[in-house]
């Protein structure tokens, strides 16, 4: 993958009357990247995947593609595939003529339009149905006749705007990793939309979380839920520990901030912070160990099971540890872990902790 941008967004803006739902914003997306928009409901990522299809027009700021702009461009101008959360596929015409449509609006010979038909519909998996109707089709495989009909343009980006989100779960996890699987055999740059973030993180290269119109976060999976930026991603992003604390000391690289009665240290990440200042701790569950023996070490706290949740593969602690402060702790299902009771007092580590500050801003900027 090369580092080039295929297209960015500059400054984009979009107003209604009053009420300013994106921007400003700067997304720029590489050659062959899978780079997916999350966040909540009004957070703006869907208005800013129109605003990329040219559905709808930004107030301010430019779209460009390949150093072209194309802000002022309709839709079929784009050289785009769009796959919309309904599929939008024609029910009266059979899954061959569905996929076959685009190239026939382009006036693509016909020996050309079958044999770049049954090619993709051989990518996406489903070979020798082109004579069925969608009304006789399975969600998963309308799914893919979707996909299908919006790559056999090849066009040089595919846009998904939640295209899983009518699916029940077992076929929705499935097809996150038959998408993938098609994104990387044709190579083709994708910016998906959903407000799932095992979505986001088990298919994408690089994530760009919105919140209230503006971009919170930008990175791979792996960092964004490893060292969120702010209050709101820690907590959109899987479960995490929030536990209010002081900083004591500021070191080379690394913090010692109070936390009830214990000093943790944790890495200073690109915070600007100073001694007295009040911070939050973020530890996730799965990350915190516990003990119905002493720990030794540092980032270590006493407590007592309040609650104990068996769910199969996990058990699910929540440890008090003063009046104000409770500690969840996720642990696979084994002996050990089952092992725990309410009311057990116990020995609580959090070593692998991250600081965040205290009171989000919200940012908005560029990815």
């Amino acid at each position: 993958m090369t580092q080039e941008p295929v297209l960015e967004i500059r400054d984009v803006v979009k107003q209604y009357g009053d009420v300013r739902a994106l921007g400003p914003v700067g997304i720029s997306v590489r050659e062959g990247e899978f780079l997916t928009l999350l966040g909540p409901s009004g957070c703006g990522k869907t208005t800013t995947l129109h605003i990329i299809a040219g559905l709808t027009n930004p107030t301010e700021g430019s779209v460009s593609m390949k150093g072209r702009d194309i802000t002022a461009l309709e839709p079929p101008q784009r050289d785009m595939g769009l796959v919309f959360q309904n599929y939008a596929l024609f029910p009266h015409k059979t899954v061959f003529d569905n996929v076959a449509f685009g190239l026939r609006m382009r006036r693509v010979p016909k020996p050309e339009i079958k044999e770049r038909v049954e090619r993709v519909l051989e990518v996406v998996g489903l070979p020798g149905i082109g004579s069925r109707y969608p009304s006789e089709l399975s969600g998963g495989q309308r799914q893919r006749v979707a996909v299908a009909r919006a790559v056999v343009i090849e066009p040089s980006i595919l846009l998904l705007d939640e295209p899983l989100s009518n699916l029940d779960a077992v076929l929705r996890k499935r097809m996150r990793l038959d998408l993938r699987n098609i994104q990387q055999r044709l190579g083709i740059t994708t910016i998906f939309v959903t407000h799932d973030q095992d979505e986001a993180f088990e298919m994408s290269d690089r994530v760009i979380l919105m919140n209230k119109g503006g971009i919170e976060q930008s990175g791979p999976p792996e960092e964004m839920y490893d060292r969120p930026e702010s209050r709101f991603a820690a907590e959109f992003i899987g479960e995490a520990n929030l536990v209010a604390g002081e900083v004591v000391e500021v070191g080379q690289g690394e913090l010692k901030v109070k936390v009830a009665e214990a000093i943790f240290t944790a890495p200073a990440g690109k915070m600007t912070v100073a001694q007295g200042d009040r911070v939050t701790v973020m530890v996730r569950p799965e990350r915190v160990e516990v003990s119905k023996t002493p720990i030794s070490g540092g980032n270590t706290l006493q407590g007592k099971v309040s609650s104990r949740v068996f769910s199969g593969d996990q058990v699910s602690l929540t440890m008090r540890v003063t009046e104000d402060l409770e500690l969840l702790c996720s642990k696979p299902s084994t002996a050990l872990y089952r092992g725990f009771d309410i009311g057990d007092p116990v020995w609580i580590s959090a070593d692998d902790c991250w600081v965040l500050p205290r009171v989000d801003t919200r940012k908005g900027g560029a990815a």
